[in-house]
C-alpha cells in the first residue's frame, strides 16, 4: 500500500484502504495480512479483479523480517528495547525502498531521507548514552565512504552502473552499521547483485545493457547483515588469515 500510494503521491495516512480497480473501500476483514488474500482467492470481493501478489508477498516478508529481528534482538533491557524498535523501523524503510526500487526502478526520497534523519537521531543517541563522541563520528565517516565511493561511480558511468538513489542507500548504510559491518553489507550487495545479474543474462531475461536496479541488492544485503553480519565478518576474517 505504502509503496502504491508514494507513486500515486496519495496520503498513506488520511486515505482508507481500496481496491485499486474498482476503488471498493476495504473493511477491516479484507485487510488481514495473507488471510484475507486467501480467503477471497486472490480477488477483489467486488470486481472480481485479481489482487497483485506483492501483497501477501510483501505481508509475508514483512512479518518474516519482524519476527527475525525480535529472535535476534529481543530482550527486557530497557535500552535493547530502543534498539529492537529502531531496528524495526529501519527495517521497515528497508522493505519499502526495495519493492519500490525492485517496481519502479526508483528510490523515493520521501522514503530515503526520513529513514536517514532517524538514523542520524539514533547515532547522536548513541553517542550520547555512551559518552563517546567517537560512536558518531565513526558513524558519519562511514557514510561518507559509502556515499563518495557510490557518488564516484555514478559521475564515472554517467549513472549507467548506479544512479543517485544508490548513493543514499549507501550513506543510510554507513549511518545505520558504522565503519565495521558496512563492509560486509556492501560486499554482499555486489556479490548479489553479480550472481542474479549472470542468472538472468544465462536465462536471456536480461542482457549486458540491460538496467538492474541496485537499490533490492543493497537492501537485500542489509538485512543478511543485520542478522548473520558478525558471523560473516568473523567468518571471512578467519578465512582471509588462514589464506594469509
Amino acid at each position: 500500500m505504502v509503496v502504491l500510494r508514494l507513486k500515486k503521491n496519495e496520503s498513506i495516512f488520511k486515505k482508507r484502504s481500496y481496491c485499486p480497480n474498482c476503488k471498493k473501500k476495504l473493511t477491516w476483514s479484507e485487510l488481514i495480512p495473507i488471510v484475507s488474500f486467501l480467503i477471497q482467492k486472490g480477488k477483489c470481493r467486488k470486481c472480481r479483479k485479481k489482487i497483485s501478489l506483492q501483497y501477501p508477498l510483501v505481508e509475508f516478508f514483512t512479518g518474516l523480517i519482524f519476527l527475525l529481528v525480535a529472535i535476534y534482538y529481543f530482550d527486557f533491557n530497557p535500552y535493547a528495547l530502543i534498539n529492537l524498535f529502531y531496528l524495526l523501523i529501519v527495517s521497515s524503510f528497508l522493505i519499502v525502498i526495495f519493492v519500490y526500487d525492485l517496481k519502479y526502478y526508483l528510490v523515493s526520497d520521501k522514503v530515503i531521507y526520513p529513514a536517514i534523519f532517524i538514523a542520524i537521531l539514533y547515532d547522536i543517541y548513541l553517542a550520547f548514552m555512551s559518552g563517546q563522541l567517537s560512536v558518531l563520528t565513526l558513524s558519519f565517516a562511514a557514510a561518507f565512504i559509502i556515499g563518495g565511493f557510490f557518488l564516484l561511480l555514478v559521475l564515472i558511468s554517467k549513472e549507467k552502473w548506479m544512479g543517485m538513489g544508490d548513493v543514499k542507500i549507501g550513506i543510510l548504510m554507513g549511518l545505520f552499521f558504522g565503519p565495521f559491518q558496512f563492509l560486509t553489507a556492501i560486499f554482499l550487495a555486489f556479490l548479489l547483485g553479480a550472481i542474479v545479474s549472470i542468472v538472468l543474462i544465462a536465462l536471456k531475461k536480461k542482457t549486458m545493457k540491460s538496467e538492474i536496479p541496485f537499490g533490492p541488492f543493497l537492501t537485500g544485503a542489509s538485512f543478511i547483515t543485520i542478522f548473520w553480519g558478525t558471523y560473516l565478518m568473523h567468518w571471512y576474517f578467519n578465512v582471509f588469515t588462514g589464506i594469509l
